[in-house]
């Protein structure tokens, strides 16, 4: 397989973790990324409780679920204070970091350097660091778990 290594996250403060994380510290692991905004309705109707799932059903050791809060509009409601109460309201456990503001970009830095569309967008990124899937809005379910499973067992 000849994917590309994923590119690094640029991410600010973190929920949910006791540490900051990073694609090189979970190398080993299958990562799930989502990228979401709190007023994103697919975001909060899917991906999010989703990604929340996935997190609950797969053994840690061998899969980790990153949410990367990637803000592009509506700046000035989406604030990691707004995002800790959101996070608390649906229950979400898995880590998720607020992904980095660019000064007069209103782009933040995560989501540029992996050429996201929007929001919700799902990334699978394999054992070695390797980007094997980015798609832009709804993910099934079944056919995310059948993916996740596929790379787990490589």
């Amino acid at each position: 397989m000849n994917a590309p290594l994923a590119p690094e996250w640029q991410l600010g403060r973190w929920f949910n973790t006791d540490r900051p994380l990073s694609l090189s510290l979970l190398r080993g692991k299958v990562v799930v990324a989502h990228a979401f905004q709190m007023l994103c309705p697919g975001c909060v109707s899917h991906a999010v409780p989703q990604a929340e799932k996935v997190h609950q059903m797969f053994p840690r050791e061998d899969v980790a679920v990153v949410g990367l809060h990637t803000v592009f509009e509506h700046h000035e409601v989406m604030t990691p204070a707004a995002l800790e109460v959101f996070l608390h309201e649906y229950r979400i456990s898995h880590p998720v970091g607020v992904d980095t503001a660019v000064a007069g970009d209103p782009i933040p830095a995560t989501m540029r350097a992996y050429a996201m569309q929007g929001t919700p967008t799902l990334m699978l990124v394999d054992r070695q660091g390797r980007l094997r899937l980015k798609q832009f809005g709804r993910v099934d379910d079944l056919a995310l778990g059948a993916e996740i499973m596929r790379l787990v067992k490589e």
